[in-house]
């Protein structure tokens, strides 16, 4: 499984970098570090905030959307993943998906605001849910496709986006896989 994901993100990093190359599209237009922190602090609360809100909205939706990753939590723990490898993980996703979805696929859809909406509906539907009752966690994929979009062409960088993807990836799988720690400790 470790492997599987590690390929499809690895995957998307390697045609994100070969269609950003061939195109001429940019992964950092014009640096600027501070404005670069700014929007992945920005960016990191937002997906935070947003969380925060879908659990306060749609409270049976987000349980169903909360039980699913409990249950990858358990196939990552009896895959045997590592913290270390979770993190890896991580890593790979925030860089992949960033490079392709932000930096490829936006720029390829017109770019401006309409490749940022269209961005966002091809990184929703490459991110299934299983489940009709966790209905809201699509809706949570499509507004963090929307700010991880908007990052993108307000910055021109993709280095705020890869930052919060990946920190918010390593905080999700972190946790998943420490769910069998505390399980453990109360039994």
């Amino acid at each position: 499984m470790f492997r599987l994901f590690m390929l499809i993100q690895l995957g998307l990093l390697l045609v994100g970098l070969v269609w950003m190359s061939l195109a001429g599209y940019s992964a950092i237009q014009s640096p600027h570090p501070l404005r670069d922190i700014v929007a992945f602090l920005l960016l990191f609360s937002g997906l935070i905030g947003l969380e925060l809100l879908f659990s306060r909205l749609f409270p049976s939706s987000f349980r169903a959307s909360e039980a699913l990753h409990g249950q990858l939590g358990a196939v990552m723990r009896s895959q045997g993943i590592s913290h270390h490898q979770a993190l890896l993980l991580a890593l790979a996703s925030g860089v992949g998906e960033e490079v392709f979805f932000r930096g490829a696929l936006q720029n390829a859809l017109f770019g401006g605001w309409l490749g940022v909406l269209l961005q966002a509906m091809v990184f929703t539907a490459l991110h299934p849910v299983p489940d009709r009752r966790a209905w809201a966690y699509p809706l949570f994929i499509f507004c963090g496709g929307l700010m991880f979009g908007t990052a993108y062409l307000l910055t021109g960088s993709l280095i705020p986006g890869i930052l919060a993807h990946y920190l918010h990836n390593a905080r999700g799988f972190y946790q998943l896989l420490e769910q069998q720690g505390e399980q453990g400790r109360r039994a």
